[in-house]
């Protein structure tokens, strides 16, 4: 019985890091991804932003040219449903309209002052990554930022996962990912690193919760 429990509590005790997502943990998009492009293109919102969004995959990781510009795939898409809207204006209604949570950063404000490594792991094009680097507080708040257009691999390839525990410094037995989509979480665990499948609606009580059960709390 005292071996097991020894066993257990050395388990609980190797993390020493948490990555964190982005969208759906630290943020989320005012209003809602669909609602909040409703006032730029009505009822053509869901159908034209699904097309952008299956674009826009391919600029997760950089893009086969290497420029990963969104601007102008939102153009072309737009000019398909022949909107008289401009894509940067759409951008800025839509992707740059975030919300980051002051409840889960003070979350990571607080695993730092515990001493734990704190570092952001997000699937994003260069043009958001760019606005969230300027418009938000992420280069300050975490030690590693990993955005997928500039890792050149993204979620939930299990590479991306391989890449932050070795930008981290660390075994990914020592870093706890929080994810709010249910295959990147997956992916995360492939490779031995541990993961929780948490989302802002869940509530933060739940997520100091899921913590807890790896030995992880905050000052």
């Amino acid at each position: 019985m005292t071996a097991l429990r020894t066993t257990t509590v050395s388990l609980v005790a190797s993390i020493q890091h948490v990555l964190f997502d982005a969208d759906g943990v630290l943020q989320e998009i005012r209003g809602g991804f669909y609602a909040s492009a409703a006032p730029l293109l009505g009822d053509r919102a869901r159908e034209i932003l699904d097309l952008a969004s299956e674009r826009e995959r391919p600029l997760l990781t950089g893009g086969d040219t290497g420029d990963g510009d969104f601007l102008p795939i939102l153009d072309d898409v737009l000019r398909q449903f022949d909107v008289d809207v401009r894509g940067a204006d759409l951008f800025a209604a839509v992707w740059q309209n975030i919300a980051t949570s002051a409840a889960s950063l003070d979350l990571v404000r607080g695993l730092r002052a515990a001493g734990y490594g704190v570092h952001l792991g997000t699937n994003q094009v260069r043009n958001r990554a760019e606005h969230m680097r300027a418009a938000l507080p992420y280069d300050e708040l975490f030690d590693v930022k990993l955005y997928s257009c500039e890792v050149g691999v993204a979620k939930p390839d299990a590479a991306f996962f391989r890449t932050a525990a070795t930008r981290i410094g660390a075994e990914p037995a020592t870093v706890l990912f929080i994810d709010d989509h249910s295959p990147n979480v997956e992916s995360a665990r492939s490779t031995g690193m541990p993961a929780v499948d948490w989302h802002i609606s869940h509530g933060h009580d739940v997520l100091l919760r899921l913590l807890a059960e790896h030995g992880v709390a905050p000052e």
